[in-house]
């Protein structure tokens, strides 16, 4: 599954609360090509996994999404128009 770091969860959670006020939806991850992804608002469906944050549902991924982002971790970076969402590799482990 997806990794957040806790900056990532605080801004998922002020992008929901600044465009949402059902208490039941929250930002589906979307990937339309291969490393491109997105956000929509959506509801939770059977299947999905789900992080939640301070009572939110911040981030909905469906499960092959979520499968195949192993070892992922999303992130903000600060930009000069503001902080965006980024994704970065965990390095692998030696064993």
């Amino acid at each position: 599954m997806l990794g957040l770091t806790e900056r990532a969860k605080q801004e998922l959670r002020k992008i929901l609360t600044s465009h949402v006020d059902h208490p039941e939806a929250g930002l589906r991850l979307t990937s339309s090509r291969p490393g491109q992804f997105g956000l929509q608002i959506d509801a939770e469906e059977p299947g999905d996994r789900v992080v939640k944050y301070k009572g939110l549902k911040v981030l909905l991924v469906e499960k092959g999404l979520a499968d195949s982002l192993k070892g992922i971790t999303l992130d903000v970076e600060d930009t000069p128009n503001g902080p965006r969402l980024t994704a970065f590799e965990e390095p692998q482990s030696q064993q």
